[in-house]
């Protein structure tokens, strides 16, 4: 524990506890993951798993890691999930969207996909035979038979601007894919394009969540808006979370 507070983690006694669970009383293995996590390298990633909306979610070296502020996307997607609903989880990583939506409503119909082949196989291991998920780029790793089919939109696109990329904890810029982290100049690059395609994918009625920062949300839910959704923007503090909700009209068209 002193090892880790010396290498400035803030909660040394809960990594401690989890990393001697780990370690499952193999003193040469608690040694090992211990020098290995003062080296930086992401708790998550040596534990194996992730916690999420209360769940244990499968990580591996090379997927981005679910924070505790997504979970208020997955609470906003279960809240509009149907029994029968077809959702998405775009962008998906580990697949931790998916599975605390399936978690609550496990009779949804759902599809997750992500560019990069780590986060696929990631993906597919938290899911298992209850979603189908796919590899390639926004909505060209779809299927056509998708296209104006999909009731929830879930995406935890990449978000944090170029430059400020060399400032986060190097957890993330050390140990994660670039591609989960690079949102481009102001971070909402990914943003205009799902909002420039969403439309002709989802069903009238739908809803689309994406995540963003409280100082981008405003200008993500503009963009959304010119392509014709009506837009909230969720919150909440406790979790630093920052949720654009874009809805359709009923109707198919500009709400």
């Amino acid at each position: 524990m002193h090892a880790l507070r010396a290498c400035g983690s803030v909660f040394a006694e809960d990594e401690a506890a989890l990393l001697v669970e780990a370690a499952a009383g193999d003193p040469m293995r608690l040694s090992e993951l211990l020098g290995r996590r003062v080296t930086g390298i992401p708790l998550e990633q040596l534990l194996g798993w992730a916690e999420f909306a209360g769940l244990r979610v499968g990580v591996e070296p090379g997927v981005f890691v679910p924070r505790r502020r997504t979970e208020l996307l997955a609470e906003l997607a279960i809240a509009a999930c149907s029994p029968d609903a077809v959702i998405v989880d775009m962008c998906c990583g580990s697949g931790a969207i998916g599975a605390a939506v399936l978690a609550a409503v496990p009779t949804a119909r759902l599809w997750a996909s992500d560019v990069t082949a780590a986060s696929v196989r990631c993906a597919r291991r938290n899911l298992g035979d209850r979603a189908t998920v796919v590899q390639g780029d926004l909505f060209a790793a779809l299927p056509g038979t998708l296209r104006g089919g999909i009731d929830i939109l879930a995406v935890n696109a990449p978000y944090v601007p170029s430059a400020s990329i060399a400032r986060m904890p190097p957890e993330a810029r050390l140990h994660e894919p670039h591609s989960a982290l690079d949102g481009g100049l102001d971070g909402l690059d990914v943003h205009r394009r799902v909002a420039a395609d969403a439309g002709t994918w989802l069903r009238s009625g739908a809803t689309l969540l994406i995540e963003a920062s409280a100082e981008q949300a405003p200008a993500s839910a503009a963009l959304f808006e010119a392509e014709g959704f009506a837009t909230l923007i969720a919150s909440d503090d406790s979790r630093d979370a920052t949720v654009v909700v874009a809805r359709r009209s009923a109707e198919g068209g500009p709400s």
